[in-house]
C-alpha cells in the first residue's frame, strides 16, 4: 500500500469513528413485518382507575335542570379569570382518594379504583336512575399523562385525551427520536400502587408489539438513552482538542516516516 492510500485510510477511520451508522437510526430493522397480513392485538391494556386519578364526569338527561346538581361547575372568580383550559379542568374533576372512592353529589362515596371508565359509567347510570330519567353519563381521565425523557427532540410531559396510548405514540408526541437515540434499549418505568416496575423495549425488534409495555398506562415514564457516539458531541472541548491533536500528530508522524522511507529507497 502506498503512502497516499494509507493516509486516506487513516483519515477515513478517524472520520467514521464518531459517526452514527445507518443501522442505528432505523427502527424495526430486525423485525420481519408481514405487510398486508392482519395481526391480532393481544396485549392491549384495559386501563383501570387508580387512587389519585382525576376524572371528568358529566351527567345529562332529558331534564337539564334535574341533571345540573350532578355536574361540577368550574370555580369562577378573580383568581381564575385568566386561567387556561388545563387549570379549569382541575376544578371540574373528581379526585379518586387513597381508598379508591370519589365523592359524588347526592350519591356520596362511590368506589372507582379498579374499574374501567365504562364500568364506572355503568355504575353511575344505575345509581342515578333513582333521581333522573334515562341518565347519560360521560367519564374520562383528566390527568392521564406520560413523561418522555432522554434522546427525543421534545422531552416533557404528555397529557393524553383518551385512555390508550402506545410507546410509539408517546415518542411521536415528543418529536420522534434524536439521531443519537439508542433504539435497542428504551426504558419504561411504571408504578402501580406501591410497586414500581422497570422494563426495556427494543424498537428494532418486532417483539415490542407483543410487549405488555407497548401500551402505556397513566404516569408511565419513558426514557430513551443515548448511544455511545453521543459522547463525542458533548465531551469537554479541551479533551476533544487533545484527541484531535493526538490523531493529527499520529498522521503527521506517519507521513514523515513514509517520506523518509521513500527518500531512503
Amino acid at each position: 500500500m502506498n503512502k497516499s492510500s494509507l493516509l486516506f485510510a487513516l483519515l477515513g477511520l478517524l472520520a467514521f469513528s464518531s459517526c452514527v451508522s445507518h443501522h442505528e437510526l432505523v427502527n424495526f430493522n430486525e423485525a420481519e413485518l408481514a405487510a398486508g397480513v392482519p395481526q391480532a392485538i393481544n396485549n392491549a391494556l384495559e386501563i383501570r382507575i387508580q387512587p389519585d386519578d382525576l376524572l371528568r364526569i358529566t351527567v345529562n338527561s332529558i331534564s337539564p335542570e334535574a341533571a345540573a346538581p350532578f355536574n361540577i361547575e368550574p370555580v369562577t372568580g378573580q383568581g381564575n379569570n385568566n386561567a387556561g383550559p388545563e387549570v379549569i379542568d382541575l376544578f371540574k374533576g373528581y379526585l379518586v382518594d387513597k381508598d379508591g372512592n370519589i365523592d359524588f353529589p347526592l350519591l356520596g362515596l362511590i368506589p372507582a379504583a379498579g374499574k374501567t371508565l365504562e364500568g364506572l359509567r355503568t355504575d353511575l347510570r344505575q345509581r342515578l336512575t333513582t333521581y333522573l330519567k334515562d341518565p347519560v353519563v360521560g367519564a374520562r381521565f383528566l390527568n392521564f399523562r406520560v413523561t418522555v425523557l432522554g434522546e427525543v427532540n421534545t422531552p416533557g410531559v404528555i397529557r393524553v385525551t383518551n385512555s390508550r396510548i402506545a410507546v410509539l405514540d408517546a415518542l411521536g408526541f415528543s418529536g420522534d427520536l434524536s439521531d443519537y437515540a439508542d433504539r435497542t434499549d428504551v426504558l419504561i418505568i411504571r408504578e402501580t400502587g406501591d410497586v414500581r416496575r422497570y422494563h426495556h423495549v427494543n424498537l428494532q425488534s418486532a417483539d415490542i408489539f407483543e410487549s405488555d409495555f407497548f401500551y402505556l398506562k397513566q404516569n408511565d415514564v419513558v426514557y430513551v438513552k443515548p448511544i455511545r457516539s453521543k459522547t463525542a458531541t458533548i465531551a469537554d472541548p479541551g479533551q476533544r482538542l487533545v484527541s484531535y491533536g493526538t490523531a493529527a500528530l499520529s498522521v503527521a508522524t506517519l507521513i514523515i516516516a513514509l517520506t523518509r522511507n521513500s527518500g531512503d529507497n
